[in-house]
């Protein structure tokens, strides 16, 4: 059972996390990361966070008091695996140049007393290095957090870059603790990566991260969107939406295949095109759906758990937050999973596919009347609630005590304190 932390226990001085999210691709790793401040903000007193991002949406959020960012020069990966500057005219050499002094400044400056790293250890190509070597030389009490969500990739891959880019040793020699926001019944992933006792007496299961509910309710969002008390929603997200186009497409021709079923139905839909789609794609997208009254097409949300509340199905991609976001509601879900650069969000849908808590479509066998069939179909069962039942879902709780315990036990506080903040 997840505890939350003591607020009742207050240190005269300020602790100042900073976190580092690359944010090389899509929109999941700075809404998982901006999760994760907010509910520390809200949780442990005293604390100051600083977000070193290079997310080009980042500014679109809404940021709580005690909480910045830093912004990076924007990279981008191919689904070859390939970076480059996302905007600037420069090599990505300069670009990572730059970005590596930027994180280093920010450091020597803000003088943190926690760095929260997602997922790359040394960061992009190690531009992380100068700023762990500067804080490990003049700051010595500054706590290391690597921060893991479920699935990275395939073992082979996976193994295969830690190897590579010396991250092994990285973890077992600088990181005070790894923190998976993940189930290992789901996945393993300290067996799957094979980490070694070192690295592995390090890690800790944090369950999966419940988000906070959506700033409208159900009624208000069906008003907004005129859907009358006797029709059925379906959400249609594809995340960031770079690559997102097939997905809609296939959804939008689907209902061109069944229009009749579709209208008998009394189905509307909602389609959020990701606000890294093209401009080109988006206006065919656009022109698509102008042929249906039923079918609202918008770019972008910063609160889609209001809308994933409201749907009653959801196609979707397979990244982290949103099919956690679509489990801890519930919600009958069609997946459709990325499958390049990385399968990390293939293996998270098998493994959530044959837990049965979602129906996924292999994105090499999707056509649009395969795809709207199983929709027909998911709208006809019941839907159930074993995606809360079996599923942690306490993973920003937990989270939050391990770092106060980190970040509290830094300070020079007596024995009762300390054991408070372990067993509030």
């Amino acid at each position: 059972m997840a505890h939350v932390f003591n607020s009742s226990i207050t240190i005269g001085e300020y602790k100042k996390i900073m976190v580092y999210s690359h944010d090389s691709y899509g929109l999941g790793n700075i809404r998982r990361m901006l999760a994760i401040c907010q509910y520390l903000l809200k949780s442990i007193p005293n604390v100051s966070i600083l977000l070193v991002s290079g997310s080009p949406m980042l500014q679109s959020f809404r940021l709580p008091k005690g909480l910045d960012y830093i912004k990076l020069p924007c990279i981008n990966r191919s689904t070859s695996g390939e970076i480059a500057a996302k905007y600037l005219n420069t090599d990505v050499n300069s670009t990572l140049k730059l970005r590596s002094e930027i994180i280093l400044a920010t450091a020597k400056n803000y003088q943190p007393d926690l760095v929260l790293v997602d997922k790359k250890p040394s960061g992009i190509q190690g531009e992380l290095d100068s700023t762990i070597n500067y804080l490990k030389s003049n700051l010595p009490a500054t706590k290391f957090v690597l921060l893991l969500r479920d699935i990275l990739d395939t073992p082979q891959n996976t193994i295969q870059q830690w190897q590579q880019e010396g991250y092994y040793e990285k973890v077992e020699s600088i990181y005070n603790r790894v923190f998976v926001v993940g189930m290992p019944e789901i996945f393993d992933l300290s067996r799957e990566y094979q980490f070694g006792s070192a690295i592995t007496a390090k890690v800790r299961f944090c369950g999966y991260l419940r988000k906070e509910s959506g700033l409208k309710n159900r009624r208000t969002i069906r008003q907004e969107l005129g859907i009358k008390p006797d029709e059925k929603l379906v959400l249609v997200t594809p995340g960031g939406g770079e690559d997102g186009y097939f997905l809609i497409n296939n959804y939008l021709t689907g209902l061109a295949q069944n229009r009749e079923r579709y209208q008998n139905e009394k189905i509307r839909s909602l389609i959020f095109c990701g606000a890294e789609m093209s401009p080109e794609q988006q206006y065919k997208i656009h022109q698509q759906a102008e042929k249906y009254s039923h079918v609202t097409v918008l770019e972008f949300t910063d609160d889609l758990m209001s809308y994933v509340n409201t749907a009653d199905a959801v196609i979707c991609m397979c990244g982290y937050n949103t099919i956690t976001e679509v489990l801890q509601k519930g919600k009958r879900a069609i997946v459709v999973p990325r499958i390049k650069p990385g399968q990390e969000q293939l293996i998270r849908a098998q493994s959530l596919a044959k837990a049965g808590l979602i129906q996924m479509i292999h994105p090499e066998e999707l056509e649009p009347n395969l795809l709207i069939t199983t929709l027909f179909n998911s709208l006809d069962q019941v839907p159930h609630a074993r995606s809360i039942t079996n599923l942690n879902f306490g993973g920003l709780p937990t989270l939050t005590n391990y770092l106060a315990i980190l970040l509290f036990h830094s300070l020079n506080i007596n024995r009762s304190q300390y054991l408070a903040i372990q067993t509030a």
